[in-house]
């Protein structure tokens, strides 16, 4: 969805549901950065013109007696306190605050891997349960590990070609990882970001408001590869994803498919 706040900004539409309260509070900050761009600019220029060398040629060591540039400073840091306690805590503590994370069975859950170079993405399957994995399986074959023993493994969906499916105006978990070095999984339309650390699974959750494609980013440097670390973000119908889940799991190899 495109709004003011996006055409003033150039950003892409918004297709999140908290993604305009975080533009809003982008908006914010560019508005507030911008006044104290022209006015301590202004206030330079009339310092710089207020004691020229022809006015004052004498030093005056006693300096200046006005108190406009204390009174300046702080109402600023009053509006900076504002936008950090009234917009950035409360938007923050809505996303990422454990009494305001949604519920997994309320949720679309998906596990997503970065690796050199591309995203993998790992789902349930219809059961709603993810299998084990352990180190131990890991082969080229199967690089989550994933126990071909588990019976809730032999439904389990697992893409390599960094696509990713996801029902529209639901919340969606991601657990972010990493098979390698850090990236970072970034997706502007969600106004998402989140890097993938080896050894952590670290979950960020968004409610897909728009059905479309969307790109997603390596928003961290990863290596020579980077640029071509892309992939898609497919936001579907419920019908359309449910159809989607189906179809994977029925064709799915032991343990697990691969696309």
């Amino acid at each position: 969805m495109e709004t003011l706040v996006t055409k003033l900004l150039h950003l892409p539409p918004v297709a999140s549901a908290h993604g305009t309260d975080l533009d809003n509070l982008m908006l914010y900050v560019h508005v507030l950065m911008g006044v104290l761009f022209v006015g301590w600019s202004v206030f330079f220029g009339y310092a710089i013109w207020r004691f020229r060398k022809s006015r004052s040629p004498k030093a005056d060591h006693a300096g200046v007696r006005s108190h406009v540039s204390s009174y300046l400073e702080v109402a600023v840091a009053v509006i900076e306190a504002v936008l950090l306690v009234g917009f950035a805590v409360p938007l923050w503590a809505r996303s990422a605050s454990a009494t305001n994370f949604p519920a997994e069975a309320d949720a679309t859950v998906v596990r997503v891997i970065g690796r050199q170079f591309n995203w993998m993405a790992r789902y349930a399957g219809p059961d709603g349960v993810f299998g084990l994995a352990d180190a131990k399986h890991l082969s080229g074959a199967n690089p989550l590990g994933i126990d071909p023993d588990d019976a809730n493994a032999k439904d389990d969906i697992v893409t390599e070609n960094s696509e990713i499916y996801v029902p529209v105006g639901k919340p969606v978990i991601a657990h972010i990882s990493s098979l390698d070095v850090i990236h970072s999984f970034a997706v502007r339309q969600m106004r998402i970001t989140q890097d993938a650390i080896p050894g952590l699974s670290i979950p960020v959750w968004f409610t897909p408001t728009q059905v479309g494609v969307y790109q997603i980013t390596c928003a961290q440097l990863c290596g020579n590869g980077h640029s071509n670390m892309r992939g898609l973000l497919r936001v579907v119908t419920q019908p359309e994803y449910d159809a989607w889940l189906r179809s994977k799991s029925k064709t799915a190899a032991e343990p697990v498919s691969y696309d």
